[in-house]
């Protein structure tokens, strides 16, 4: 028997999204909030490029990126912004998509919503400011990681986890057909 979640809807008929489908949605406004109030706090509360050491490997910081992940293309002339809030657009579309159609996958789903709540918290930042607050840094004597924040690890938490879940299913699929 097909998963509730999979059922077909009677033709002319739309089918609502489920419970699971909210409850995915829930954890990436979770996120999202999380996001924005660490980057309120630390926006807040220091000074552009002031440190605060919290390890000797670890600091607080406030900087500002208009670039992507890594500072990529952060030296255009402004129209990056747009162009990062075009892709995530388009990316929320399809997740929100993928969301209603596998809501009773838990892996692939969590993966989905660190995704999309990471996704939607730097384009918040992008559309607020034209720049994305970043402030946690980590570092090794001279050697520094480029600072980022709590979207930044939902995004690279759900990327891991959705290639664990395709590793899991091609084998699992593979043990099947064995």
């Amino acid at each position: 028997m097909p998963e509730p979640s999979r059922v077909p809807a009677p033709p002319g008929q739309a089918r609502l999204p489920g419970k699971h489908f909210w409850a995915w949605l829930g954890l990436a406004a979770l996120i999202v909030g999380l996001d924005q109030w660490s980057k309120w706090y630390f926006d807040t509360h220091l000074f552009y490029q002031e440190r605060w050491n919290v390890l000797p490997f670890f600091d607080f910081t406030l900087l500002y990126n208009p670039g992507a992940a890594f500072s990529f293309l952060a030296g255009g002339q402004g129209w990056q912004r747009w162009f990062f809030v075009a892709i995530a657009f388009v990316a929320t579309v399809l997740i929100l998509t993928m969301l209603r159609r596998s809501a009773g996958q838990p892996l692939f789903c969590l993966s989905l919503s660190l995704i999309l709540g990471g996704a939607v918290g730097n384009v918040v930042d992008r559309l607020q400011h034209g720049h994305v607050v970043d402030f946690l840094l980590f570092y090794w004597n001279q050697s520094y990681f480029p600072a980022f924040n709590i979207a930044d690890v939902a995004i690279t938490c759900g990327a891991i986890l959705l290639i664990l879940d395709e590793f899991l299913r091609m084998r699992r699929n593979k043990r099947q057909g064995a």
